[in-house]
């Protein structure tokens, strides 16, 4: 399963070049992120209202192209690994077909008391069914 998020690049998210600045990519993920959950029937709302946390382990991006300020970009989020433990997320910024950046993010799932736990067999079985 693949979700697709689409953006339209704000000015506050360019630099001075008029460019999109690097620290934009993350948050891009993020989004990407939260709409493949949602597309999968759980949002992350969800999860952490059960007390299941993913916590940003690390992060990669790749940088292919430049964007810049009022482009539509395509956010494609995929799973890479899913385990009990850890979840590994993979992106692909776009647009209109161009690679901007790819990347990923490594996630390990924790409880509302950020301690290490293992993902609940339901929703274990959920992202593994992708």
């Amino acid at each position: 399963m693949e979700s697709l998020t689409e953006l339209r690049v704000r000015y506050a998210e360019t630099d001075a070049m008029g460019i999109v600045h690097h620290a934009t990519y993350p948050v891009w993920m993020e989004l990407g992120r939260s709409d493949f959950l949602r597309e999968l029937g759980q949002s992350y709302a969800d999860w952490e209202a059960r007390g299941v946390r993913l916590v940003v382990n690390e992060i990669r991006v790749r940088f292919r192209a430049p964007a810049y300020y009022d482009e539509l970009v395509q956010v494609r989020t995929f799973l890479r690994e899913t385990g009990r433990r850890r979840i590994v997320f993979g992106y692909r910024i776009e647009r209109d077909g161009t690679l901007l950046a790819e990347g990923e993010s490594i996630h390990l799932v924790a409880g509302s008391d950020n301690r290490a736990r293992v993902l609940p067999e339901d929703l274990l079985a959920l992202v593994q069914r992708t």
